[in-house]
């Protein structure tokens, strides 16, 4: 799929999208949480703006690549955090991400990198404890205590 994550912000920052995965237990919100492939922290599914898709279909298709997830996601960002992304020349790019929540329905058992992750299920409490952004860590605490739409 073509990216067009190469879109600079005024302060020449990347623009990305991520997926917020959650699903209830128990009337309580939970949070998928996945590792990235290299560091193995602990981070939600994000990736690059697509071609031919929307925002928040790009941040579906990479929870189902990175997570194994799929279900409705929200047309509306809940918000952005910035991180600053390690490249393999040793430089650093500043990357902004849009945030959509994505409410899942299926769980899949084997997915495009499943090979590459560990993913958990968490309290929002313990996902936001994990994060190492803090503008994360705010959007995920923020999400769980905004009531569910009837």
């Amino acid at each position: 799929m073509a990216r067009v994550g190469s879109k600079r912000t005024a302060r020449s920052e990347t623009r990305q999208v991520a997926a917020l995965p959650w699903r209830l237990e128990n009337g309580q919100r939970r949070i998928l949480m996945i590792t990235s492939r290299e560091t193995r922290r602990w981070v939600i599914p994000k990736g690059g703006r697509m071609v031919g898709k929307t925002d928040p279909e790009a941040a579906a298709q990479e929870a189902m690549e990175e997570a194994g997830v799929k279900g409705d996601i929200d047309s509306q960002s809940i918000g952005v955090f910035r991180y600053a992304k390690g490249m393999r020349d040793g430089g650093v790019r500043q990357c902004v991400v849009s945030v959509y929540p994505l409410e899942v329905l299926i769980q899949m058992g084997v997915w495009p990198e499943a090979h590459q992750r560990e993913r958990r299920w968490m309290t929002p409490g313990e996902a936001a404890d994990l994060v190492h952004e803090p503008d994360l860590a705010g959007l995920i605490r923020d999400f769980a205590a905004t009531p569910l739409a009837d």
